[in-house]
């Protein structure tokens, strides 16, 4: 099958080490290929700034902006691609500007036009697996919520700012809680608003949760076992079981209010989805994923990314979505690397992948278009 989405031109101006970068594509997956130092990941970061959020290293706007020379200052950068969805092409672009106070304001343009943020999260949708995820099911819980959080705003653009609003309102009202004598009504309207977000939060995580085990269970068996995936949160569970939006918004509301003292004394909210904790299995072997092999960790982990941007694209709210894979291929043997191409080469959305050596993919044969980086330029190899 043709990719539904995919980027048929991407072009960098300062970003990270790149002064200027272009690269013209078809839509097939593409590989990136060279030593360390090359830019290979910085071209995936620029791809990922298109869509909405921090992108996939989570830096800031000065942070992706190019080094300059010791006696100025780094301009902003500029990210333009053209896009092709289900056959249409658009045009999209995300630049940092320099503001007059020092700082960067991210703009976004979509088909020529200024375009807020979730605009152009509807259409460029995005996943994607980096080394500093290979310990993810064995590190720590806010590791794992972040990532889930990743899976769940792809679905739903909107997730990203109810999680905002929620800690906002969070941190508020701890600071009351730790300064001590807030009156009552200052802490029943901010715990209200943790209420909503919190619950809108859990949602849409119940709601990602069940699209993914949907569409691992419909996969068949293969080089990359199935995972069972659960959410600890009490939110999220009441969600699963179908209990009304206005009733868990309640129930949190109440319990917050019973917990203020506990909360103040131990310095942090004690409950709430900002505690919530992603459990995986190892289906086959009824495992925690924790307790797996560093190479089943890996496998378990693509194999629910690859479930993400199937369930994405079979999704009517949704949509296909460009999956970057930063080093995935190198720490996977033989069998299971030609498994993953040829995944990728189906696959509803366009693939980005990097290496350092040509031999990685050479499974691919034909089915994918591979650059060599150096010295800032793409060569077609």
């Amino acid at each position: 099958m043709s990719a539904r989405l995919w980027l048929a031109d991407l072009r960098l101006t300062d970003f990270r080490s790149h002064a200027e970068f272009r690269l013209a594509l078809d839509d097939r997956p593409v590989c990136l290929i060279g030593p360390n130092g090359a830019g290979k990941t910085n071209v995936l970061e620029a791809v990922s700034a298109l869509g909405p959020g921090r992108g996939l290293r989570g830096a800031g706007l000065a942070d992706m902006a190019r080094a300059a020379g010791a006696e100025t200052r780094p301009r902003g950068w500029v990210v333009f691609a053209e896009a092709v969805l289900d056959g249409d092409r658009h045009t999209l672009g995300v630049a940092a500007e320099r503001t007059p106070d020092g700082g960067y304001k991210r703009t976004a343009r979509l088909d020529g036009r200024t375009a807020p943020a979730a605009e152009a999260a509807s259409l460029m949708r995005l996943s994607w697996v980096t080394p500093a995820m290979d310990r993810l099911f064995a590190g720590p819980p806010g590791d794992r919520r972040r990532f889930f959080d990743r899976l769940a705003f792809a679905f739903a653009p909107e997730h990203g700012a109810a999680a905002a609003a929620y800690e906002r309102a969070l941190r508020e009202r701890q600071r009351l809680l730790d300064e001590g004598g807030a009156s009552g009504a200052w802490l029943d309207g901010l715990e209200q608003e943790m209420s909503v977000h919190g619950a809108a939060v859990a949602q849409v995580r119940a709601r990602t949760l069940k699209a993914l085990a949907a569409e691992i269970a419909a996969r068949p068996e293969g080089a990359f076992p199935k995972a069972v995936l659960g959410l600890t949160g009490p939110l999220e569970s009441a969600f699963a079981a179908g209990a009304a939006s206005a009733d868990i918004e309640d129930d949190f509301a109440a319990r917050l209010r019973a917990g203020r003292a506990r909360d103040a004394a131990a310095g942090r909210a004690l409950e709430g989805p900002h505690r919530t904790d992603l459990e995986v299995r190892h289906a086959a072997k009824d495992m925690p994923a924790a307790a797996c092999s560093t190479g089943e960790q890996k496998a378990l982990l693509l194999g629910i990314v690859l479930a993400h941007v199937r369930a994405l694209a079979a999704d009517p709210g949704a949509g296909p979505a460009i999956l970057l894979l930063d080093e995935a291929a190198a720490h996977l043997d033989s069998a299971r690397r030609a498994a993953l191409f040829d995944e990728l080469v189906d696959g509803p959305g366009q693939a980005w992948l990097t290496g350092t050596d040509a031999v990685l993919f050479e499974a691919f044969g034909l089915r994918a278009q591979k650059f060599e980086l150096r010295d800032g330029a793409a060569d077609a190899i």
